[in-house]
């Protein structure tokens, strides 16, 4: 093994993960820094232009209010994500990125994002809160936007972020970041008197529908592991919601997204012998009052809904893409402009932003506008920027806050100078890409003032960086040290590959974490038998090995995943109740309890002690 070089990068700020939330940080922080002299520092251990979930494009942008023409008005955001959310949200935070979010959807189109128009000149939309976008180039515009605001200088990509430094001084306040290069024998050492985390939340957790050569065929990006919520909570940082999970409604093995047909081609979803789901099963809703009988339904009843009717014998299931086109085709009486029309914005939802999805349809001799589609629910992915909100703990701005919600700056986390934003921060559900961009930039905002009321500098032990390097390339020592006892090196007694390793954890928490092959139901004596697998599991990967860079950054992926796979069953096992039938079953609490568990529940890992707390946090509404 070559020594790894050691470069420090001293900064004020660093954002962590270049996705929509950290260019939306990086941009905000820049311009508040520049007339302060701060140094920005964006790391990303991809290549910002395309990473992130927004990596292939999108057709849609899914948050868009249009307050400028009275079309939603912040409070009706809120209350829509409650009722998705089965009654919890941060409403505050929600709050907060509804008022904010119509400006980062502005700017996305000065810096030469297409977005449709109607003749009126509002943008075009496909739902109450979605705008149509020709969007195969929607990662590369904001990218470009928060390289020029920091500096190309100040970006520093391929660089996979492991740990988080605290102050040697106080460990509760942050001081900087270790990574090393995806590439290279080089470790970075970032120090910063705030950082920034908004990296990703986690796939490749639970087994995936797609096995094999298909491994990474899944639905939300396979390169989101989990790093954001690993980070803080190794760094000490309370976390919430863990247990909610996402399971969404995808077009089958291409995993294409249904939005756009349930929502502008009013496609239905049907069973196999062409019964309406949704209707078929509308008793069901009764039992989850008061969020299943009000409207629209919630997510997780939804698939409730799909999941009983498969529990029932009515698969497969259709979307009615060829009825939904159809009647389109109709309504314009068959105009042969207007019907290319159609077709083309079909099309467009697919090649700009899941091109497999239509590779898939012409493989299967599929033309959607005569054959309908085969739909399924997914694995369950760990993610705070969709239809859940799980992430760490944050407080919230100071005029909307409740007193038991704020200590002091905007999207910080319990430790003092480490800020969330994106999939990071839980509770705040729904924001998908440009509520992520406007919550990184807001988190960016409050970051720079934290560093401008804290300017005493930070202490950095030597010691711990050295252990975290020394760490960091175990997997390149226990591959060198035993490789020759074998001749093949995916067969070896003395370690395991990270591939295997990811396997064995999707294994796990596909049977005892309410995974997909499990019906997505659990109780506590399988969790605890999961816990005490994954306690074995946990001791074996220190001996995970790496051939070169691309296995070493599969290792720490699989330390990302596996932490995060943890406090996904601690929390399961904590909230004792069903609160999200569709995205998971507590089988002994299988009702809604609202008088007991309508709050939030919070952990916080101890890594001098090993130990973990989880605690109930009281639900307090604004609106």
């Amino acid at each position: 093994m070559v020594e790894p070089q050691v470069e420090v990068v001293p900064c004020d700020v660093l954002v962590v993960g270049g996705g929509m939330a950290g260019c939306g940080a990086a941009y905000e922080a820049a311009y508040w820094a520049q007339s302060k002299g701060l140094r920005v520092v964006l790391a990303e251990k991809g290549a910002i232009e395309r990473s992130g979930a927004v990596a292939m494009g999108l057709s849609a942008i899914n948050l868009y209010l249009g307050m400028r023409w009275g079309e939603n008005q912040p409070e009706d955001f809120v209350r829509y994500v409650r009722q998705d959310l089965m009654g919890l949200c941060r409403e505050d935070l929600v709050y907060d990125i509804a008022r904010h979010v119509d400006s980062s959807v502005h700017l996305f189109e000065e810096w030469g994002l297409p977005i449709f128009k109607n003749a009126d000149g509002r943008y075009k939309r496909e739902g109450r809160w979605q705008i149509m976008i020709h969007g195969e180039s929607y990662k590369p515009i904001v990218a470009e936007a928060a390289k020029k605001a920091v500096g190309e200088q100040n970006v520093y990509e391929r660089v996979f972020i492991s740990h988080l430094l605290t102050d040697a001084k106080d460990p509760r306040r942050i001081a900087g970041a270790v990574g090393f290069s995806v590439r290279d024998p080089k470790v970075y050492v970032f120090k910063a008197n705030a950082v920034v985390i908004s990296s990703g939340g986690a796939t490749g957790v639970f087994r995936p529908q797609s096995v094999g050569e298909g491994l990474g065929r899944i639905w939300y990006a396979p390169w989101n592991t989990g790093a954001a919520y690993k980070l803080m909570m190794l760094a000490g940082a309370e976390m919430s919601q863990m247990e909610q999970r996402l399971v969404v409604s995808r077009f089958k093995d291409g995993y294409g997204p249904v939005g756009m047909w349930f929502l502008l081609f009013k496609s239905a979803l049907k069973n196999a012998y062409g019964e309406l789901v949704e209707q078929k099963w509308a008793n069901l809703l009764n039992e989850w009052a008061p969020y299943g009988t009000a409207k629209p339904i919630p997510t997780p009843l939804r698939n409730h809904q799909q999941i009983q009717d498969l529990l029932a014998g009515g698969g497969p299931h259709y979307l009615r893409t060829d009825e939904g086109l159809q009647k389109m085709f109709a309504d314009v009486q068959n105009d042969p402009r207007k019907i290319r029309e159609i077709e083309a914005d079909a099309w467009e939802d697919f090649l700009d932003m899941t091109m497999s999805q239509a590779i898939l349809w012409a493989a299967q001799n599929i033309d959607p506008a005569k054959t309908p589609s085969e739909v399924v629910l997914t694995e369950p992915y760990l993610m705070g920027s969709h239809a859940s909100g799980c992430g760490a703990w944050v407080s919230g701005p100071q005029d909307l806050a409740p007193s038991e919600y704020f200590w002091g700056y905007n999207r910080m986390t319990t430790v003092a100078g480490l800020f969330a934003a994106g999939d990071g921060v839980s509770g705040s559900a729904h924001k998908f890409s440009s509520g992520s961009h406007v919550e990184g930039r807001l988190a960016g905002k409050a970051a720079v003032a934290y560093v401008c009321d804290n300017p005493n500098s930070i202490a950095v032990d030597d010691d711990r960086i050295q252990a975290i390097k020394t760490e960091l390339y175990r997997p390149f020592t226990v591959f060198e040290e035993s490789s020759g006892r074998t001749t093949r090196p995916e067969i070896n007694p003395e370690y395991i590959l990270p591939k295997q390793a990811l396997l064995r954890l999707q294994k796990i928490m596909d049977e005892y974490a309410a995974g997909k092959s499990a019906y997505y139901i659990t109780n506590e004596p399988t969790l605890l038998r999961g816990l005490e697998l994954l306690g074995m599991f946990k001791e074996d990967l220190q001996k995970m090995a790496a051939r070169d860079h691309h296995d070493l950054l599969r290792c720490w992926e699989v330390w990302d995943r596996t932490w995060c796979a943890e406090a996904h069953m601690r929390h399961l096992l904590f909230r004792q109740e069903t609160r999200w039938p569709g995205y998971y079953y507590r089988g002994d609490y299988s009702k809604l309890d609202e008088e007991n568990w309508r709050c939030f529940v919070n952990s916080r890992y101890d890594a001098a002690t090993g130990e973990w707390t989880l605690a109930k946090k009281p639900y307090v509404s604004i609106i």
